[in-house]
């Protein structure tokens, strides 16, 4: 099976959302300084501004599922594009401290539930033996949407736009939040979600248009699995059969953010600092970050329907354990300061390669159709729960010990690959539905 060009567009379309979400995520490592300046922030507040778009995302993740089901995958996905615009507007144009804060909260609305919604349409359209790249590309728009974030910071920031850098830092993402936006209106539903909802000539026509060469045997593979023609499309997800899918999919999520990949993403111009660092140099120095994640995202992406989603989950975890412990060791000891550029790209590039890779992936395959949008909001919910949790105590923890929050991710890893190894298994080369029967649900 070949991908075929209207399968393409869908996809890039969908992954679109990626992007928007990773130049959210890290853009905001540029502005930090000079938001805890004007507004006088504390080292907790300042944690407050950064977790703002956080709890965002909790929701955003949450309730993500439920519009999913409701209103259709692509339909709300163009939502969240309206909510991306909006937020950079509201950031650009912000008058306060708590005006700011709002307009943070409503792009981590569309963060949050872009991360179930964007990989999930995906995987729903994708064949088995590409879904794996193709999820991929969502993950490889979230690093492309980082590595723009930090080189829109430092070209910027080269400008000198004096007190209304900030301003411009954020608010430049209102451009690609339109492009998604308009974009979104010329791709189709999910043919899954279409069976759900019981319009099985539509779902037959997008299986069809989208390559797919067997699809009447594809279409009544997934009516059997959802079991629509018996009414049993919906049910709930908190019941014993589905507890080894929750299991994996928290577990995952957990580690993903233990990790401190997005700790140390929104505040990797004040690490910088902490090693004696100025801002232009910050500014630089994060654009090799990343360019080394999305290197690595890319040779990830080229490999994980090869070697599979539980080998790289391994080799990540021991790449990752070895970077932090050497970023740790510079900060306990105030020497060879010069190597932290090296160990953090380390990091990130062990990080692109395993979790940052893998977890899209994963989360959209491990849950049955029925359940799948649920699924992947309690994996999304988790991971974005947790990473607020994380931001929020960062500064406050960085500011007692440099070294401490390193050694603590450093041994996150390690529980991790010890997890990994004993309880995951591979998802490579299964339809989803063939799955659902591989992880014992009937």
């Amino acid at each position: 099976m070949s991908l075929n060009p209207y399968l393409f567009r869908a996809t890039i379309v969908a992954a679109l959302g990626g992007l928007l979400f990773g130049f959210d995520t890290a853009v905001i490592a540029g502005a930090t300084a000079a938001l805890a300046a004007l507004f006088e922030l504390t080292p907790a507040m300042l944690g407050v501004t950064v977790s703002s778009a956080l709890w965002g995302t909790v929701l955003g993740a949450m309730f993500a599922g439920w519009s999913g089901d409701r209103f259709g995958r692509r339909d709300s996905l163009r939502l969240l594009g309206l909510f991306y615009l909006l937020s950079a507007l509201g950031c650009a144009l912000a008058w306060d401290w708590y005006s700011f804060l709002v307009a943070r909260f409503l792009g981590g609305l569309a963060i949050g539930a872009s991360s179930v919604l964007g990989p999930m349409y995906i995987a729903e359209i994708a064949p088995a033996r590409l879904r794996g790249r193709l999820v991929g590309l969502f993950q490889f728009n979230i690093v492309l949407g980082i590595l723009l974030a930090y080189f829109s910071n430092y070209l910027i920031g080269l400008i000198g736009l004096g007190a209304q850098e900030w301003r411009w830092k954020l608010g430049i993402e209102a451009v690609p939040a339109a492009v998604f936006l308009a974009l979104l209106f010329f791709i189709p539903r999910s043919p899954r979600w279409l069976v759900k909802r019981g319009l099985i000539d539509e779902a037959r026509q997008v299986l069809k248009m989208t390559g797919e060469t067997n699809y009447e045997a594809e279409l009544q593979a997934i009516i059997e699995s959802i079991d629509a023609e018996h009414g049993l499309a919906d049910e709930p997800l908190f019941t014993r059969k589905y507890r080894f899918p929750i299991l994996l999919a928290v577990s995952l999520a957990m580690f993903n953010q233990l990790s401190g990949i997005n700790a140390i993403l929104y505040y990797l111009n004040d690490i910088f600092a902490q090693a004696g660092f100025d801002k232009v140099s910050s500014d630089l120095q994060a654009v090799a970050l990343g360019s080394a994640n999305l290197v690595f995202t890319i040779l990830a992406m080229s490999v994980i329907d090869k070697l599979g989603r539980k080998k790289l989950l391994l080799i990540g975890s021991v790449g990752c354990a070895l970077s932090l412990a050497g970023t740790a060791w510079i900060f306990f000891t105030g020497t060879n300061k010069h190597l932290l550029v090296f160990m953090l790209a380390g990091f990130t590039a062990s990080f692109a390669f395993s979790q940052g890779a893998v977890i899209w992936v994963y989360l959209s395959e491990i849950f049955p159709n029925r359940v799948r949008a649920k699924g992947q909001s309690l994996g999304s919910f988790t991971h974005w729960a947790m990473n607020a949790i994380i931001a929020a105590v960062f500064p406050v923890l960085a500011a007692l010990s440099q070294a401490g929050p390193f050694v603590f991710f450093c041994a996150m890893m390690v529980a991790q690959f010890f997890v990994v190894l004993s309880i995951f298994p591979e998802t490579r080369g299964y339809t989803l539905e063939q799955m659902q029967k591989r992880l014992g649900i009937h």
